[in-house]
């Protein structure tokens, strides 16, 4: 007879009752349960937790735009000696747009809950563009002979010429080091809902 009582209550279940209220009546039930201490336990354990910034891919945390004047000059000359009327010069500047920033997969983090530190080791700043804005073109001096031509070549070459300083003025200038300044400044404000910087101490260790 207790056999077909059970049967009765799961047939009147299964018409009545939709399974995902089922489903809500064992998590309420398991809730009150832990509520009213049936198996209560509490541990608690500090570890270091690695963290990595894979698939984030690459990210400029610092810019530099540079004006930079070019002079190209080509004449004919015999023995060393330029020959009258067959100078083509152009003295003419581009604005360079130069970001830098970091690989961000190459980046790691060691968090220290019993010290309250976090510890990043960080890959070297590089550039990751050197672009020129064809549109910011200025022309200061322009004269062309019919006996010297600059050809397509020596062009592209003299554009490479002027990516090259631009970057050079912009690495003496400090971009790789505000790269880094900023950097820490992102990677910190990243994790300082999690850890507080105030309570963590967080340090930064570049790869030689």
């Amino acid at each position: 007879m207790e056999e077909k009582k059970e049967n009765k209550i799961w047939i009147f279940i299964k018409k009545h009752i939709k399974p995902k209220t089922i489903v809500y009546i064992v998590i309420v039930l398991a809730i009150a349960g832990l509520a009213f201490g049936v198996g209560k336990e509490f541990n608690t354990e500090s570890k270091t937790t690695k963290l990595g910034f894979e698939d984030i891919g690459e990210l400029a945390t610092q810019v530099a735009y540079c004006s930079e004047v070019n002079v190209t000059d080509e004449s004919r000359d015999i023995y060393g000696i330029k020959i009258p009327f067959t100078q083509t010069k152009y003295v003419y500047s581009y604005d360079v747009e130069i970001k830098a920033g970091f690989d961000f997969s190459d980046i790691t983090c060691d968090i220290n809950e019993n010290n309250k530190t976090v510890s990043f080791t960080m890959p070297q700043p590089k550039i990751l563009s050197n672009e020129i804005d064809l549109d910011s073109l200025k022309v200061y001096h322009e004269a062309e002979s019919i006996f010297t031509n600059i050809t397509l070549d020596e062009n592209n070459k003299a554009l490479q010429s002027l990516k090259e300083k631009a970057e050079q003025d912009s690495i003496d200038n400090g971009l790789l080091d505000n790269a880094k300044t900023n950097a820490e400044e992102l990677l910190k404000n990243f994790l300082s809902n999690e850890y507080d910087p105030e309570e963590y101490s967080y340090s930064f260790k570049y790869a030689e």
